[in-house]
């Protein structure tokens, strides 16, 4: 490699992200030429960037996160099946072709963060599930859901009119889910095998405090999507009752195993973060501060 491919998580606000310490630790353990950093961008400034990548030609990829997964969708030249059946894309592989022009490709390695996630809290088969939100991750939930053969799905979320794409996924999926209003939500909080919060940082804490007045105490796993700050309200007051709280950084290790992967193999490295998953997965988490793994305990999705 004669030049630095460069590589970014775009989104807004997006000081807080855990991003580039993952990703810069798994490229210099694969030797990996590469750059990665954070870029604040509105929606409104999606475009612009983009074209930036296109002209300058030498970027492997992008994360993206909240707002602008649902963005991403319309401005690539192609997407995985995935991520065309979500409409949301959190990960963006650019290769260059021998005349310069670049290619990108939307992909969305949400599904199996979340996946692989609950897994390694050890969620089985067949749960019975709530989403909290139904916005550009909820559909991610959907899907990671589904592949866990989920019995049945509960999205609560605040206005169902504004959900109504959620369903349509939810359809495309053949997810067994059914929109709720958060009204009344925190009674019945406690009866899932799994509950998925989906919501910005801080947007469940009211949701939390009517949870605590509840009394009740969960059976199920919760996974906050949200990890800044950390502990959120809702994590806090899950597991004062007594039910297991899987970190939004465990989703976030995860998916951006699978991203490593697919930027290591766009900008040139092959199969290597693939081959050395293991390794990879250990330096991501030294690199956030969590547990490292044993590799032969880890039974993941990709």
């Amino acid at each position: 490699m004669t030049s630095q491919r460069q590589g970014a998580v775009l989104g807004h606000p997006i000081g807080h992200s855990k991003s580039p310490a993952l990703h810069n630790a798994a490229y210099q353990l694969l030797g990996a030429d590469f750059s990665y950093r954070a870029i604040d961008v509105e929606e409104s400034g999606m475009a612009d960037l983009l074209a930036q990548v296109r002209a300058e030609g030498n970027w492997y990829g992008l994360s993206v996160t909240m707002p602008l997964k649902n963005v991403a969708v319309e401005l690539v030249d192609e997407l995985s099946d995935v991520a065309r059946t979500l409409g949301a894309v959190n990960t963006i592989i650019a290769t260059t072709d021998d005349a310069g022009a670049t290619f990108l490709r939307g992909d969305n390695t949400d599904v199996a963060g979340i996946v692989n996630a609950l897994r390694h809290a050890g969620v089985g088969e067949r749960p019975r599930a709530a989403i909290l939100g139904g916005g550009g991750t909820a559909v991610s939930a959907l899907a990671a859901l589904v592949d866990l053969e989920a019995t049945d799905i509960v999205v609560f979320v605040r206005n169902p009119v504004k959900a109504a794409g959620t369903l349509e996924v939810a359809a495309a999926l053949a997810a067994p889910a059914r929109l709720e209003s958060f009204a009344g939500t925190a009674r019945d909080l406690g009866g899932f095998d799994v509950v998925i919060s989906t919501l910005p940082p801080r947007a469940a804490d009211g949701l939390a405090a009517e949870f605590l007045a509840t009394g009740d105490s969960p059976a199920g796993v919760l996974l906050d999507v949200a990890y800044d700050p950390w502990p959120s309200a809702l994590a806090q007051a899950w597991e004062s009752r007594g039910g297991t709280v899987v970190a939004g950084i465990e989703m976030l290790l995860y998916q951006g195993v699978e991203q490593v992967k697919l930027f290591a193999e766009a900008g040139g490295y092959g199969t290597i973060a693939t081959d050395t998953q293991g390794d990879v997965i250990n330096v991501m988490c030294d690199a956030i501060g969590v547990h490292r793994r044993n590799p032969h305990d880890e039974n993941m999705a990709g």
